[in-house]
């Protein structure tokens, strides 16, 4: 039982907090028939699904033999650096940044190893981190709470984009830069003599004593690229993008959705991190019971009201972006600076955003020694990052 205690503390911390949060509150104000409406239930359903989707694409392979077709192309070690950043940037757009990680991280670990760059992967891990931070706060699907504000406020998607395109171009005009001013025209020819499945192959099953990764288990090696999944999970995502959109019934995208993925692989679903949206409604019933108490409401409201965009980036720092905006978005009424100051709250410490410990599980793992130069390397990259961007906040507003 006190390991079991330990597990969840160090594994869902947030979730763990946040139930003890929402527990707490229901001593000021006792289970009634209000807690309903708490639920934010057009955002939980949104997430799940495209979280079930998303797991449906990383166990057939889809984004890792994407990455090998690219990795083929690469002629020097500028343009296998921006092969990665560019993976790791685009995709967390649409499948979240943590997703994007943890899919291309142990991915560029053991490409830079095959390439020969090893004592570069730790910058090129750290850049990698930022780039799936800066790519995944341009979409309202790029990060769990961008969902979350785009339902709360009802705002289109093409506003919620023009906000952030700013930010996010920037980002990947640095990353750009860095990239050419750091890494040179260096031939690197190891990918060129082999196929893209040899590649995937290679990284992630390079013997038959490893264990095998989910899209051969699902599908067997090479089994047409994920075979007709691949393109069924496609079509699912389409319906998950017009739901987000508003353009079709959530009880369609739900239905679709999940009895789809009981015929395909219902493994998938119990793959999926439940905690995600369950830590969303312990947030939600917190929330919910602190604005049923006036007198921390006008405290809370005064408080976050003068400085949406500094104190949601100062939180993030200390409680990571997600938590911080459910917490803010209760008593905040200005949406535009709380987006970006959430979005931009991802940058700076290890912990401002939970996916960016991903990267450093990975790469401790495979550096033990290199933990503390790590975390040197990713803290000065991002904080250097939310420095800039949060410069162009303020100009801009």
């Amino acid at each position: 039982m006190r390991q079991q205690v330990r597990n969840a503390l160090k594994n869902d911390t947030i979730l763990v907090v946040a139930t003890v949060l929402a527990l707490i509150s229901c001593f000021f104000v006792p289970p009634d028939g209000q807690y309903w409406s708490y639920v934010h239930i057009s955002t939980i359903a949104q997430l799940c699904c495209l979280m079930l989707v998303v797991v449906g694409l990383q166990r057939i392979g889809v984004f890792r033999i994407i990455a090998s077709k690219l990795l083929r192309r690469v002629g020097t070690a500028r343009g296998l650096v921006l092969t990665l950043l560019a993976l790791t940037f685009f995709s967390a757009m649409f499948i979240t940044n943590d997703v994007a990680l943890v899919t291309f991280v142990p991915f560029a670990i053991a490409v830079m190893m095959m390439a020969h760059m090893e004592s570069k992967t730790v910058f090129v891990c750290a850049l990698m981190t930022v780039a799936a931070n800066c790519g995944s706060m341009l979409t309202p699907i790029g990060n769990a709470h961008n969902l979350y504000l785009k339902a709360l406020t009802g705002m289109s998607t093409w506003r919620f984009l023009e906000i952030m395109a700013p930010y996010t171009g920037l980002a990947a005009a640095l990353l750009i830069a860095i990239s050419i001013i750091v890494f040179g025209g260096k031939p690197v020819s190891e990918f060129h003599d082999l196929d893209s499945d040899s590649i995937e192959k290679g990284v992630l099953a390079p013997s038959d004593q490893k264990v095998q990764p989910d899209e051969i288990r699902v599908t067997g090696y090479g089994a047409a690229h994920g075979g007709w999944r691949s393109w069924v999970y496609l079509a699912l995502f389409i319906v998950c993008i017009l739901t987000v959109s508003d353009l079709l019934p959530l009880w369609v995208m739900v239905v679709v959705t999940f009895g789809t993925f009981l015929f395909t692989d219902r493994r998938a679903i119990r793959h999926v991190d439940w905690g995600l949206p369950l830590t969303f409604i312990m947030f939600f019933i917190f929330i919910g019971n602190m604005k049923r108490i006036p007198e921390f409401t006008a405290i809370a409201q005064e408080f976050v009201g003068q400085h949406p965009l500094g104190v949601a980036v100062i939180f993030s720092q200390f409680i990571s972006n997600v938590p911080t905006t459910l917490l803010l978005s209760g008593f905040c009424d200005k949406w535009v600076p709380l987006i970006i100051g959430t979005n931009l709250g991802g940058m700076g410490t290890l912990i401002a955003s939970m996916a960016s410990l991903i990267t450093y599980k990975y790469v401790t793992k495979s550096y033990p020694n290199k933990k503390g130069r790590y975390l040197g390397v990713y803290t000065a990259v991002s904080f250097s990052f939310l420095f800039v961007l949060f410069l162009l906040a303020v100009f801009i507003e």
